[in-house]
């Protein structure tokens, strides 16, 4: 059973993927994504990998008859896709080289580009789970890909909002944000060339940092060499302050906003920026996602991010001097 099913209640659609409880449990003495495998290249720096147990597909067999005209169903058709950042299987986002970052870069670029042109495609959506504590059973540094059929319901409340903030100010409210968060400082963790990193005033996570560009810009592929550049050593920068904020793998989901494909015009209103939900509040702690969050969505932040984000600052500044420290030997 592989569908999607609409939920009359939020106006969006649920994905039924009955072929992923068959996952089998990673071997121990084997990993898929490793070179020598059989399943990818012998030699490869980073490398598209077609999801074994995809809960979209570009030939998706027929919903099963159990939808009515309250309940349509539809063809699950997407895709789904793995992107393998190394060939080493325990090296993970900060220990790679910011040159190794940008051929990632790249390569997020290139898939979007070309999953843009299958007009069944409405939205794509790059985005990665790091860490046990986010569900990740696979340690190969990798993230994923999925091309909808549909523009998935927060994605559309954020266009929403942004577009009337554009209809009622004549302005870019992420660029708007950008310029209130570079005001204030106290949340921001770092800018360069072309990026801020700041951990914005709403979030509802401890550690939930925004990766904005600088430029009004709506996706990867807007992008100048030396942007994409200045976002792999941002990526770079931060996921290794993460780490360094408490001596640990840093679980994170992170996710890349880009515009709609195949649909109408967002252009004017709408601004490339990344999300990272990281569910830590502590060294050991966890910040849930319980029935106030899940049910109204409506969510509670333990911490106030004016506190959290001088922590991180902190934290960057440490991994800052432990990597002069590393290149002075």
């Amino acid at each position: 059973m592989t569908e999607l099913r609409y939920n009359p209640l939020l106006g969006d659609w649920t994905m039924v993927a009955g072929n992923r409880q068959h996952r089998p449990n990673m071997p121990k003495d084997i990993c898929p994504f490793c070179p020598g495998s059989g399943k990818v290249p012998d030699h490869y720096v980073v490398h598209t990998y077609d999801n074994d147990f995809p809960v979209l597909m570009p030939d998706p067999p027929e919903p099963d008859p159990v939808g009515s005209v309250l309940y349509p169903t539809r063809p699950a058709k997407g895709k789904c896709e793995v992107i393998l950042y190394s060939p080493e299987h325990t090296t993970t986002l900060p220990q790679l080289s910011v040159e190794h970052i940008e051929q990632l870069i790249n390569l997020w670029t290139d898939r979007f580009v070309q999953l843009s042109q299958d007009l069944n495609h409405k939205y794509i959506l790059i985005f990665e789970n790091r860490g046990e504590e986010c569900g990740v059973t696979m340690p190969h540094p990798h993230g994923q890909i999925y091309a909808y059929p549909h523009v998935p319901l927060k994605v559309r409340v954020e266009l929403e909002n942004c577009q009337h903030h554009y209809e009622t100010s004549g302005r870019c409210l992420i660029c708007d944000i950008n310029q209130e968060e570079q005001r204030f400082q106290q949340r921001m963790i770092h800018e360069n060339e072309h990026f801020f990193a700041y951990i914005p005033f709403f979030t509802d996570y401890p550690y939930g940092l925004f990766i904005a560009s600088k430029s009004h810009k709506t996706s990867l592929s807007a992008f100048s060499a030396e942007e994409r550049r200045s976002l792999a050593e941002m990526l770079k920068d931060m996921t290794g302050a993460m780490d360094t904020l408490f001596d640990r793998l840093f679980p994170y989901m992170m996710v890349l906003h880009q515009k709609p494909v195949n649909g109408e015009d967002v252009e004017a209103f709408y601004h490339f920026h990344i999300e990272f939900y990281t569910p830590l509040r502590g060294p050991n702690q966890i910040k849930y996602y319980a029935s106030s969050e899940m049910g109204a969505w409506a969510p509670c932040n333990p911490h106030a991010v004016e506190e959290t984000a001088e922590h991180l600052r902190q934290a960057y500044r440490r991994y800052q001097s432990s990597n002069r420290e590393w290149k002075d030997r």
